[in-house]
């Protein structure tokens, strides 16, 4: 039997992407566990800092402090999640270090395991050639202890509970990716497929607010919103800050580009909204299927914050539109430049000096996803994807 041959068989296993991905959660807690500490002045960093920075965030949300400030004798950077996420991350904070970072990297990566295998009308094995595609982006985005597999995890459930009519898991998994992440509004945009639109936004408005009302188990009304106050002052600061593997930094590496951020964002949303306009094309499965990957690459490739960890996110959106479409030589050509410049360019196993020279000044990990989703809107517009009217399975 030959190697392809065994590796078919290997993938067709219903237990072999399951092993992989405990795996993945496993060794990269381990790794960034041991990893040397580092001495700055009096401040010990360790490898894990987002972890930290998650797990701390917590204390100081029963302790009364502002979360959105810097504490330099605990982590780097600051925390940039809502509240809720603050008081749900005790789960994870009250245990040591070692097991909670462990427990909060299998929560990643078995999220987005099941959030792939929850897809509808995809046959198991496109399933598992999707989470194999994702493995290496998955990694290195688990390396780093950040949430943005949740992230994808919590976008890919909104869209399969949708298909499922399970409007209150939807509105539960939508509300729950904006309170950890605010692009997870764009996902609303999946709204306008489905019938019953009062009960979706019911549905939603009582998620908002029993998430927004959610630390006051811990705080009072006027420490919470003295809190919301603190978090949307930082995110004003900090949407100056940088450009991103994004849109933005493409721009700017290439062309120099140094106007308004809103400019390309707006741009980006008008053509994010250009496919909406075919009312009829709402009832294909595909089109709808499509959609949830223009998503998920748009929110990571408009993002001025984008950054090596959150592409795990526009690789399931590139994984899931290339295994679910007919094969074709331009879409093979962007997966595999998605693959090289996206997922393989930040490991050891591509070349440094083309990394350090060309990947990195150039932007090619946004680049390669910013190619597919242009391919996606194409496909959408020309309705250039498989045709289905199935809605449930």
């Amino acid at each position: 039997m030959g190697l392809s041959a065994n590796l078919k068989r290997w993938v067709q296993h219903p237990y072999s992407l399951w092993v992989v991905f405990v795996l993945i959660a496993i060794v990269a807690s381990v790794q960034g566990y041991m990893r040397l500490q580092k001495l700055v002045g009096n401040v010990v960093f360790t490898s894990y800092n987002n972890y930290l920075i998650f797990k701390h965030s917590f204390f100081h949300l029963i302790h009364h402090k502002d979360l959105y400030i810097l504490y330099p004798q605990e982590h780097w950077d600051l925390y940039k999640y809502s509240p809720a996420f603050s008081l749900l991350f005790g789960i994870f904070a009250i245990l040591p270090d070692w097991l909670g970072l462990m427990g909060w990297n299998l929560l990643n990566t078995l999220s987005l395991l099941c959030a792939i295998n929850l897809l509808p009308n995809v046959s198991f094995s496109t399933k598992q050639y999707i989470l194999l595609f994702v493995a290496l982006e998955l990694l290195t985005a688990t390396q780093n202890a950040q949430s943005n597999a949740l992230m994808a995890a919590l976008l890919i459930f909104t869209f399969c509970y949708l298909e499922r009519r399970q409007y209150g898991w939807a509105t539960l998994c939508i509300v729950a990716s904006i309170y950890i992440k605010l692009f997870g509004l764009v996902a609303f945009a999946l709204f306008l497929f489905y019938p019953n639109k009062l009960r979706l936004v019911g549905y939603t408005l009582f998620w908002i607010l029993t998430f927004a009302l959610l630390p006051l188990l811990v705080v009072d009304a006027g420490q919470l919103q003295f809190l919301y106050q603190s978090w949307w002052k930082m995110l004003g600061n900090d949407h100056a800050a940088s450009y991103g593997l994004s849109v933005l930094g493409w721009l700017h590496s290439w062309f120099g580009y140094a106007l308004s951020k809103s400019i390309p964002t707006l741009a980006g949303v008008f053509i994010f909204c250009l496919p909406l306009m075919y009312i009829r094309r709402y009832q294909q499965f595909f089109f709808r299927l499509l959609m949830c990957c223009s998503i998920l690459l748009w929110v990571v490739i408009f993002n001025h914050k984008a950054e090596s960890p959150t592409f795990i996110i526009a690789m399931c959106g590139v994984g899931i539109w290339y295994f679910t479409q007919p094969r074709s030589a331009l879409n093979t050509a962007l997966v595999v430049s998605a693959f090289i410049f996206t997922s393989l360019s930040p490991t050891d196993l591509f070349p440094k000096i083309l990394r350090e020279n060309l990947v990195v000044p150039y932007v090619l990990k946004g680049v390669a996803c910013i190619a597919v989703w242009c391919k996606i809107i194409f496909d959408l517009l020309s309705e250039n994807y498989k045709i289905s009217t199935s809605k449930n399975t």
